[in-house]
Formats: C-alpha cells, sequence, structure tokens
C-alpha cells in the first residue's frame, strides 16, 4: 500500500501545525486508499500562543509532543525518517511550519530550516518521491531547494520572498495547486487565504491526490 510520511509542525495554528489542513490532509490520504506516518521534530517550539487572545503565554512546549495530539499519539521523530519505507511526504501548514519547521516567520528569506525536516526534504527529492506542501509551508520548501515552482496563494509579500529565494510563485484561490512536475512538488494556498473548512479539505485532497498519481 502507498504510505506517505506528513510531518506536523506542533498543534495549533499560530504556534504549530494547522489542525483542520493537518486532519484533511490525513482523511485525504485514507480516503485515496494509502496510508500515513505522522512524524515532526523532536524539538522546542518558537514559543507558545494563546490561541483565545493571541498573546503569548510564558511555557515551553515540545514539537514532537504537542503534534502528538493531531496524531492520537501514533508518531514518529522526524529523525526516524527513512525515505526507503515511504513513497511521498506532506507538509501541512500553520505558523509552527515557519516557526519550528524554520524560521521564515521571523527571519523572512534569510531563514533556516530544522536540520530534520531538511534532510528529510533533500533525501525525498533525492529519492525522486513526490512531495507535497500546504498554505505556508511551501516556504520552508523554498529555502530548502531554491528552484522550484510554487504557490502560497495570493499574499504579495510572501510571494516576493519565495521569489528571492530562487523559486518561481503562482498565484492560486481556493482549491487549486501547483505542479512542478520536473521537481515532483505539489503546493496548494490553504489557510494562506480566507478559507472556511470545507475549502481546506478541497486544497487538501487535491494536493494529496496529486501526490499519489506522480508516486
Amino acid at each position: 500500500m502507498t504510505k506517505i510520511a506528513v510531518v506536523l509542525a506542533g498543534c495549533g495554528v499560530y504556534d504549530g501545525a494547522e489542525i483542520h489542513e493537518a486532519v484533511m490532509t490525513m482523511l485525504a490520504i485514507h480516503q485515496a486508499g494509502a496510508e500515513y506516518q505522522c512524524f515532526a521534530p523532536d524539538i522546542d517550539q518558537y514559543h507558545v500562543i494563546n490561541h483565545m487572545t493571541g498573546a503569548e503565554m510564558d511555557e515551553k512546549r515540545n514539537v514532537l509532543i504537542e503534534a502528538s495530539r493531531i496524531a492520537r499519539g501514533d508518531i514518529k521523530p522526524l529523525s526516524a525518517y527513512d525515505v526507503k519505507d515511504f513513497d511521498a511526504i506532506v507538509l501541512p501548514g500553520g505558523f509552527g511550519a515557519a516557526k519550528n519547521l524554520s524560521t521564515f516567520a521571523i527571519d523572512g528569506p534569510d531563514c533556516s530550516v530544522n536540520v530534520d525536516v531538511e534532510k528529510a526534504l533533500k533525501s525525498t527529492r533525492a529519492a525522486h518521491k513526490p512531495i507535497g506542501a500546504l498554505c505556508i509551508s511551501p516556504a520552508v520548501l523554498a529555502k530548502v531547494f531554491g528552484d522550484v515552482t510554487l504557490t502560497i496563494g495570493q499574499d504579495n509579500d510572501t510571494a516576493a520572498a519565495i521569489e528571492s529565494l530562487g523559486c518561481t510563485h503562482q498565484k492560486t484561490t481556493h482549491g487549486e495547486i501547483v505542479v512542478d512536475e520536473a521537481a515532483k512538488v505539489v503546493t496548494t494556498p490553504c489557510y494562506m487565504l480566507d478559507a472556511n473548512i470545507g475549502q481546506i479539505a478541497d486544497g487538501a485532497k487535491a494536493c494529496v491526490n496529486k501526490v499519489i498519481s506522480m508516486i
């Protein structure tokens, strides 16, 4: 059976993985007749945000432990990812992708990428296996690869930052995907647009189905 790695960045839109995007990604994989395994870096979050008020909280949380909430405990540290065991890898969005998987939210194009994230992405591409990314996660791909065609929707500043890394950005709307056939990369905007959960489901499904078709 097709097996896809899903990389989570914590739990919660403002400081981790966007929960709707993560769940809809896993659902789309299941509905396509494939299996998924969740992964996350075993690191401290950049910070912790009160999701009711938007205020920063004076506490520390671990990305892997928080992501395990979404995965119902069935999760592995990203350092354990072995490309030979999977057919593709997908990164849902959320600010955690730009704070925990990378520092894009803080440093923009000058950001760094978590070493396990970079290793997983580079090994997947080297094996000519497809990569999917939702929402802001394409910015992580842009920093790691620097030569792919991507979308984050219609935000001009973020698109310019991505293009400054050597990538090509294409504007998209709800449910649309951008496919770089040569790089085997599929991206979709999701909550980078003003979206509802149905539109998130459409984007996740389109992205996942295209990724699976490229295996």
